[in-house]
């Protein structure tokens, strides 16, 4: 979750995880390499196939493009003509405030601080509430499910009535399924349609966070305005081919949650040893509260373990998984 200087009213300023630059800043006298549990991205990632040098030579054939979202819509479940593939999921946050009319954002918070923001710097009025109950006469609503930092997650039923009150008025559910990849979670990407678009992450999941790939699910009509808002070409190369062939690799995404969602309850039981209070998560991360917050983030720093803080939880933390053996010795030694 990045953290943000207040909704509404402005611009937000947020700061998020992966900044090892900052982290250097901070401590610049820890050892090298530095353990990077910043971020909530799977430390194992996917297997990437050889690329042909023509895929970085020439630009993408709209023939790569469609052979992308019809593996994205089997993976997800979707309608092949909703679906569309973006640069990252973070392009799909800032594009769609732009296509609404002015409006009264409701986002569930505390949450992924880039939707208050690109809301309120696409010129809305938004107002973070706690829960659904709170959403008001909110015209559009963000969601995301399960929720990061804490792995809130909702019922499909509850998200589908609240999607179909809000189309009855013109409104817009957005749903955030950024961690539910690997998680026993009902998506609601089958369900997009009026009323209701579905955000899905494909870094996170398969550990390549920097190819930038993400989707929207929309119905139809939305989904041409986004993609017409993103432009030709959006989608390199060498992100279609590798995009399509890890979303068609289910039995890799099946393991990959067994073993995530394992490696989870190891580091629950870390965190426990260490005095913490593990308040929530996703099989990719873990939020924990601790009696000395600050104190032990100052310690992992200076062993060169970067973990994500909050400048509105001070005692809370967040830890994304270990990529090896050496790096669960190194926590593990620090929180004992």
């Amino acid at each position: 979750m990045g953290s943000q200087g207040g909704a509404g009213g402005g611009a937000p300023v947020v700061s998020h995880g992966g900044d090892l630059d900052a982290a250097r800043s901070l401590f610049p006298a820890a050892p090298e390499p530095w353990i990077d549990l910043s971020t909530g991205i799977n430390p194992v990632p996917y297997p990437c196939p050889p690329l042909a040098a023509s895929l970085l030579q020439r630009l993408p054939a709209p023939g790569d493009l469609a052979a992308l979202l019809g593996a994205a819509a089997a993976a997800y479940g979707a309608d092949p003509a909703g679906i569309v593939a973006a640069p990252g999921t973070q392009i799909l946050i800032e594009t769609l405030p732009r296509l609404r009319p002015r409006s009264r954002v409701a986002v569930v918070s505390p949450t992924y601080a880039e939707h208050a923001a690109a809301w309120a710097r696409g010129g809305h009025a938004v107002t973070a509430v706690p829960d659904l109950e709170g959403v008001g006469g909110a015209e559009v609503v963000v969601v995301v499910n399960p929720n990061n930092p804490d792995g809130r997650a909702w019922p499909a039923a509850d998200l589908l009535a609240l999607a179909e009150r809000l189309r009855a008025r013109g409104g817009l559910l957005v749903v955030d399924e950024a961690f539910a990849d690997l998680e026993p979670v009902r998506s609601l990407c089958s369900d997009a349609g009026p009323g209701l678009v579905v955000l899905r992450s494909f870094g996170k999941t398969y550990g390549l966070a920097g190819i930038r790939l993400g989707f929207a699910v929309a119905e139809a009509a939305l989904g041409r305005r986004i993609a017409a808002a993103l432009g030709p070409w959006a989608v390199s190369g060498p992100a279609l081919a590798i995009g399509r062939a890890a979303l068609a690799d289910l039995p890799w995404r099946e393991a990959a949650a067994l073993a995530r969602r394992a490696d989870a309850g190891r580091l629950d039981r870390m965190i426990a040893r260490g005095g913490g209070r593990v308040v929530g998560g996703t099989a990719l991360f873990r939020t924990a509260d601790f009696p000395d917050g600050p104190a032990l983030f100052r310690r992992l720093g200076g062993a060169g373990i970067y973990v994500r803080r909050f400048a509105e939880a001070p005692q809370r933390l967040r830890f994304g998984l270990p990529p090896d053996k050496a790096a669960w010795c190194r926590l593990s030694r620090i929180l004992r």
